[in-house]
């Protein structure tokens, strides 16, 4: 069995287990790049010096994060082989991914989010505001999101996240105000609780809520580069700030490990430079 063999097989079993489009797309560039590099050889005469080797001539030109995704991956891919007994042994194995520091997530203070709020010329761009910041959802649960998976009398959505495992989470009297004004405004039939201005039957997809927001940061002159993942890590942040436990801000962003979330720990201390730094 070749390298493309055995992708068919591993791809075919990770749809299996629910992985998303986004991360099978990902997993075939590095699929891609292995075959370049090593040719598609035998899977048998894979050895650990020659991972080694490939990866050694990637890390020159490539982040810490982004090498250890790659290595990720090539574990992966092989102990899958070794599990499903394609191989006898496993040549990724001893490989080990390089230390990393650990970033502090960057967040929004209040003052942002105000200019934000001000700076929203549609009804879309302000429910779609509201939403992300009182329910800490990534852009991709946004993007899935549908009417019908909103409950209006809790103030409570279903969403679907990664590995299509679902969770509730909640919003707040405002954002509700404000997707109720949205969606009354609109006379399609798209089941989808974000659309696009140019073709109103169309789902909002994730790029397209990049530039919007992109765009509302341009127009509110937000100094900070403005994604939708920072709106996740002032959720966090605000959690803590009310003086929330852990565990659960771990359950409502939808973490699987607790590691995940320990890192909003340090954000207390980041958050009180912060708030000096602005305005002192």
């Amino acid at each position: 069995m070749n390298l493309s063999e055995l992708w068919k097989l591993y791809e075919a079993d990770k749809r299996i287990q629910g992985f998303s489009p986004n991360t099978l797309k990902a997993y075939t560039l590095q699929i891609k790049m292995l075959v370049t590099e090593l040719g598609d050889l035998d899977i048998s005469d894979v050895t650990l010096n020659l991972l080694k080797e490939y990866l050694a001539k990637q890390s020159g030109r490539l982040k810490p994060s982004s090498l250890g995704h790659r290595i990720r991956f090539v574990r992966s891919l092989f102990r899958f082989a070794y599990e499903e007994t394609y191989l006898t042994s496993n040549p990724s194995l001893k490989l080990r991914e390089s230390k990393m520091e650990k970033r502090i997530p960057k967040f929004l203070i209040e003052e942002d989010v105000i200019h934000l709020k001000i700076s929203c010329q549609s009804l879309r761009e302000r429910a779609l505001l509201e939403f992300l910041y009182s329910t800490g959802c990534r852009v991709g649960e946004v993007e899935k999101i549908n009417i019908e998976d909103l409950n209006w009398e809790n103030g409570s959505a279903i969403v679907n996240g990664k590995g299509s495992k679902q969770r509730e989470v909640y919003f707040t009297t405002e954002c509700k105000v404000w997707l109720k004004k949205y969606l009354a405004s609109r006379e399609d039939s798209c089941k989808a609780l974000f659309v696009t201005d140019s073709h109103p039957t169309r789902r909002m997809a994730i790029p397209t809520i990049r530039w919007a927001l992109k765009r509302l940061a341009d127009r509110g002159e937000i100094e900070t580069n403005l994604y939708p993942h920072r709106f996740c890590h002032t959720y966090a942040c605000q959690l803590l700030d009310n003086g929330a436990p852990l565990d659960f801000i771990q359950g409502m962003l939808g973490h699987e490990k607790a590691s995940t979330t320990q890192i909003y720990a340090q954000l207390r201390g980041e958050r009180r430079r912060e708030l000096y730094r602005r305005f002192f």
